[in-house]
């Protein structure tokens, strides 16, 4: 498959770099749907104003719910978030693997 290191190793900086390309991709997607995500932000409040009416009416229950969706919603923008970020930074680990690589082989400046 591959007649030289020098091929091997070209190969693989040229793979972890698109890999780390599409990983940035992905994961600045994954961040900016989360900050645009509006969906969120109106289902907390209609929760919040839900609650505010079960404590007017003296309705536990429903207060007791909307509490949990509350903190239900809060876990998942949380979620979210963490994995945009954790695929930032495997983003870069993988762009700067593919740069060291190319270092090594003498085809990128110092």
């Amino acid at each position: 498959m591959f007649s030289t290191a020098f091929e091997f190793q070209i190969t693989m900086a040229t793979v972890l770099f698109l890999l780390g390309l599409v990983v940035m991709v992905i994961s600045i997607f994954i961040l900016t749907r989360q900050a645009i995500g509006r969906d969120v932000h109106t289902i907390a409040s209609q929760t919040s104003k839900l609650a505010e009416k079960g404590i007017t009416e003296n309705i536990a229950g429903l207060v007791g719910n909307a509490s949990a969706l509350i903190n239900a919603l809060h876990d998942l923008s949380k979620t979210n978030t963490g994995i945009g970020v954790f695929l930032v930074f495997l983003g870069i680990a993988l762009l700067t693997t593919a740069y060291f690589i190319s270092r090594n082989l003498g085809i990128t400046p110092y």
